[in-house]
């Protein structure tokens, strides 16, 4: 596909590709930028095969460098925002000798060598003549992951065509980040149905709300966070959002709870557990209902199993290796430990409980916090809330829990509150010890639950 990208690009002549910020592009103005910045590349010096960090997030220039850079066979590092650790990782771990920064212009800038050789995983990339992505985890604890994969590989799966067309493009938010595999996945869905790219100024409940009620949006791919910013702040009735006909929810674990008050709150759209990881790809899955955290994976490319509770993944899309991590993750026989636990329901779907990494221990007595949050997003006086564990002498953790208040009970007769409306619906262990009031909870800029905070 790579040699007839922008053939196809342009064969889609006036057809709506991008709106950015305001800006309509058509797909041939696309073709025409992804040429441009393929000749400032080649001008730039960038050999086929160099390693190329692509800072930015989406915008109709960052899409065309993006495509430029699979065509001119690169190995792609995206980043929207620089960290130190993640700077770190790109120069060591990955080898990255050029960065193209999107801004008002596109430019081309040279790294310093790194020194050595590019990695082993990478060189046999380069000599296939086959593009790459590197993907870097969100670093929270320690340097971030570098996640090698086959763009190829993930060009050929999600963005070859073979959609369903509309004869009127269908609008499609670009709301997971440019960095993100659910963004990358989302941008090649867009590719593949020749849809309408729109991408918010920012990322925000008012904007994103504003953006479904002015461009009819009909697909939002979102998180549960970001859902319940949107019902807290009450910005599904502030706008239109009747034109949504799908939702699909990921990057974390749906509470029961949220999901209901999501279907009732905008009961238009059909709303779809999403699965996947970066080192994967996202796999295509089917819920039971709007009203279900349970789904299926119904994916030719995907294969699933489950071992002592947690999920292990093998899929067409899977990553080639960490640059600078051991292969840990992988089985012997190329299973990828997902770190999910989950529950079979007996008729073919599957539910995740929550991360092994998450697990509280209460003096050997297990508590998954999203078990823990769904049931106080049950009462009516509590509009979000996070569960996490803090270390304790007697029991080695406790269960902590920050709440956000949907009425007006004082902070004292909130604590009495959860635990009277906690009794004798979770086993007493599960009851938090400590109850946090506090305006919101700690979302990460992915649109996650923050439940590694230093809460000091």
């Amino acid at each position: 596909m790579r040699d007839t990208l922008t053939d196809r690009l342009r064969s889609l002549g006036d057809r709506v590709a991008v709106i950015d910020r305001g800006t309509t592009r058509s797909y041939a103005e696309l073709a025409d930028e992804t040429d441009r910045l393929g000749a400032l590349l080649e001008d730039s010096g960038v050999r086929a095969g160099a390693t190329v960090v692509l800072h930015g997030d989406f915008s109709f220039s960052q899409i065309a460098a993006f495509y430029a850079l699979y065509v001119h066979r690169s190995i792609v590092v995206p980043i929207v925002s620089f960290t130190e650790a993640g700077y770190d990782t790109v120069r060591s771990s990955c080898g990255a000798e050029y960065v193209v920064r999107v801004g008002d212009e596109v430019t081309v800038e040279r790294y310093e060598p790194a020194g050595g050789e590019a990695p082993e995983r990478v060189g046999a990339l380069r000599s296939r003549g086959e593009s790459g992505l590197i993907l870097l985890s969100s670093g929270s604890t320690g340097s971030p992951k570098a996640i090698l994969h086959n763009l190829d590989a993930i060009f050929a799966e999600k963005a070859d065509a073979g959609a369903h067309v509309s004869r009127t493009p269908r609008n499609v938010l670009l709301f997971l980040l440019a960095d993100h595999i659910g963004g990358i996945n989302s941008l090649l869905g867009v590719l593949r149905s020749r849809a309408s790219a729109v991408i918010p100024a920012e990322r925000t409940p008012a904007e994103i709300c504003s953006l479904i009620e002015k461009y009819g949006i009909r697909l939002l791919p979102t998180s549960p966070t970001f859902l319940n910013l949107i019902l807290i702040g009450g910005f599904h009735e502030k706008h239109d959002l009747s034109s949504l006909k799908l939702i699909t929810y990921g990057t974390e674990s749906m509470p029961e709870q949220l999901l209901q008050r999501v279907h009732t709150a905008i009961p238009g759209a059909r709303l779809l557990q999403t699965f996947g990881t970066s080192e994967t790809g996202i796999s295509t899955t089917s819920s039971k209902s709007s009203s279900s955290t349970a789904f299926r994976i119904e994916d030719g490319g995907s294969e699933y199993r489950i071992v002592d509770g947690e999920l292990q993944l093998r899929t067409k899309t899977q990553f080639l290796g960490y640059l600078n991590y051991d292969d840990d993750a992988v089985t012997e026989d190329g299973w990828f430990r997902t770190g999910d636990l989950v529950e079979e329901t007996g008729d073919g779907f599957i539910r995740v409980k929550g991360r092994a990494a998450e697990v509280i221990n209460v003096g050997g007595e297990k508590v998954l916090p999203l078990e823990l949050e769904s049931v106080l997003l049950g009462s009516p006086e509590i509009s979000d809330c996070v569960v996490f564990g803090a270390p304790n002498s007697i029991t080695g953790q406790a269960v902590h829990v920050e709440v956000v208040p949907a009425g007006n009970l004082g902070r004292a007769e909130l604590r009495r509150h959860i635990r009277e409306f906690l009794d004798g619906k979770v086993e007493p262990f599960k009851i938090p010890s400590k109850v946090t009031v506090v305006a919101q909870t700690a979302v990460s800029a992915r649109f996650k639950k923050d439940r590694k905070l230093n809460r000091g």
